[in-house]
C-alpha cells in the first residue's frame, strides 16, 4: 500500500529512515510537519521530501511524528486533508478510514450537512427545497435517527390529523422528512440510519433504496438533507455545510466536513476567515427566523421550540415561550399551566405526541412554525449562493 509520512524534526533522522523501513507500507514521499531540535541539516530519509498530500500517489497517511509538534487539533487537521483525499490517515494507536459514499445519483443532487443537532440543517433544506422548487421538479431524501423502516415517499404536505395519526400509531411524527414535507411542500423520502462517526460516516441505513425512489420520479434535482453531525452516504455535486452556534469548524474532524463542501452557512454568525483558510468557499452567516405557516394576529399565542428561537418579530400577542420540544417530562410539566388560544410549534421532537395532543384535547388550534434562512449581512444574496451549486439551470 503506498503511503505518506508526516515526520517530524524531533525525531533523530536515523530513526525516522529505519522506521519507514520497518513498517509494512510502499512510503512514496514524507511531509516534514515541524520541529527543529534533532534536525542537523541534510537529513536523508529514504524517500523524498514533498510538501503536501495531493502530490503523492498514495492510498495511506502514517502519521510519525508526536507532540509538542502535533498535538490533538494539528493531527485532527492531518486527519481530514487526509480523508478529504480519500487516504486513510494512521498512527500509533488509530486508524480513520474516509466515509463510504454511495454512488452520486443520474440526475443533479446537493446535500445539507451539518456539525450537530439542532443547528437549523433542516431548515436550510426546506430553503434550498423551496427554492429550487420555484424553478423545477424538487424532491427531498432526508435521513434520521427516527426514521421509517423502508423509505417512504410523502408526496403531499401531511396535515397534523395525519401526523396525530402516525405518532398514535407508534411512529416518530417529527421526524425530520415530514417536518421537510409539511414546510416546503415538495416530495420527500424518509430514511433512516443508525450510528455516526467522527467523520460524518454512518453505521447502518437504508439511504440506498431512498436514492432508487427519487431516481424513479426522474426530478429535476434532488436535495440530500443530513441527521446531526452524519453526512448524507452518497456522492453528490455539491454540499452546504451548516456550522450551528457557537461551533468550532475547525475542531475535530470539521475541518474534513469544511474540505467537501461548496458552501458554509454559518448559523448565528461567526468568525469566516479560519474557515477560508482551510478552504476557499463562500462563508455566509445566517440566521433563523420562525414563520407561522397560518396567521396568528390578535391572538394569545404559546410558542413551542426545540431551542432558543426570537419571537419578538411574531404578529401575535405571545404568553408563553417553551424551549423543551426535547424533554417530554419538563414539557408535560409546563403544559399543565399555559393558557393560550393557540399552540405554535415547530415540527420536532415532542411536537406531535405531546404538544399537540394537548392542544386537540383542549381545543386549541396547533399551527406549525416553518424557520426561515435569512442572511445577517445586508447585501449579500444567499439565494443567489444557493442557486449557483446546481450543476446546471434547473428548470422543469
Amino acid at each position: 500500500m503506498n503511503a505518506v509520512a508526516l515526520i517530524d524534526g524531533e525525531h533523530h533522522g536515523d530513526v525516522v529512515r529505519d522506521a519507514l523501513v520497518e513498517l509494512p507500507f510502499d512510503f512514496v514521499g514524507a511531509i516534514l510537519v515541524g520541529g527543529t531540535e534533532k534536525l542537523r541539516g541534510g537529513e536523508d530519509y529514504g524517500v523524498p521530501l514533498i510538501s503536501s498530500l495531493d502530490e503523492a500517489r498514495a492510498e495511506v497517511v502514517v502519521d510519525l511524528s508526536d507532540e509538542p509538534v502535533l498535538g490533538p487539533r494539528e493531527r485532527m487537521l492531518w486527519a481530514s486533508k487526509a480523508l478529504a483525499l480519500g487516504l486513510e490517515y494512521v498512527g500509533a494507536d488509530f486508524r480513520f478510514r474516509p466515509p463510504a459514499y454511495l454512488p452520486a445519483p443520474s440526475i443533479p443532487s446537493l446535500a445539507v450537512v451539518g456539525t450537530g443537532k439542532r443547528i437549523g440543517k433542516t431548515a436550510v433544506t426546506g430553503h434550498l427545497a423551496r427554492l429550487f422548487a420555484q424553478r423545477g421538479d424538487v424532491v427531498v431524501v432526508s435521513m434520521g435517527r427516527g426514521g421509517p423502516a423502508e423509505p417512504e415517499l410523502v408526496q403531499v404536505a401531511p396535515t397534523l390529523a395525519q401526523l396525530l395519526e402516525i405518532s398514535r400509531a407508534g411512529g416518530h411524527a417529527a421526524s425530520d422528512y415530514l417536518e421537510t414535507a409539511a414546510l416546503a411542500g415538495v416530495p420527500t423520502i424518509g430514511c433512516r440510519r443508525a450510528g455516526g462517526g467522527l467523520a460524518g460516516d454512518v453505521l447502518t441505513s437504508n439511504v440506498r433504496r431512498g436514492i432508487e425512489l427519487a431516481e424513479e420520479r426522474r426530478p429535476d434535482l434532488v436535495v440530500f438533507d443530513g441527521s446531526g453531525a452524519s453526512i448524507p452516504p452518497v456522492s453528490v455535486d455539491a454540499r452546504v455545510l451548516v456550522v450551528g452556534p457557537g461551533q468550532d469548524a475547525t475542531a475535530y474532524l470539521n475541518p474534513y466536513r469544511v474540505l467537501v463542501s461548496d458552501l458554509v452557512l454559518l448559523m448565528g454568525g461567526g468568525q469566516a476567515a479560519p474557515i477560508r483558510a482551510l478552504k476557499d468557499v463562500p462563508v455566509i452567516p445566517v440566521e433563523l427566523r420562525l414563520r407561522p405557516v397560518a396567521p396568528l394576529v390578535g391572538r394569545r399565542v404559546a410558542v413551542f421550540t426545540a431551542g432558543p428561537a426570537p419571537v419578538d418579530h411574531l404578529e401575535a400577542d405571545v404568553v408563553h415561550v417553551s424551549r423543551n420540544l426535547a424533554d417530554r417530562a419538563a414539557l408535560r410539566e409546563e403544559l399543565t399551566s399555559v393558557d393560550a388560544d393557540a399552540f405554535l410549534v415547530e415540527i420536532k421532537a415532542a411536537a406531535i405526541d405531546v404538544v399537540a395532543e394537548v392542544a386537540v384535547e383542549r381545543g386549541i388550534e396547533c399551527v406549525f412554525a416553518a424557520n426561515d434562512v435569512r442572511a445577517l449581512e445586508p447585501g449579500v444574496d444567499l439565494d443567489a449562493e444557493l442557486l449557483s451549486l446546481a450543476p446546471q439551470p434547473v428548470v422543469g
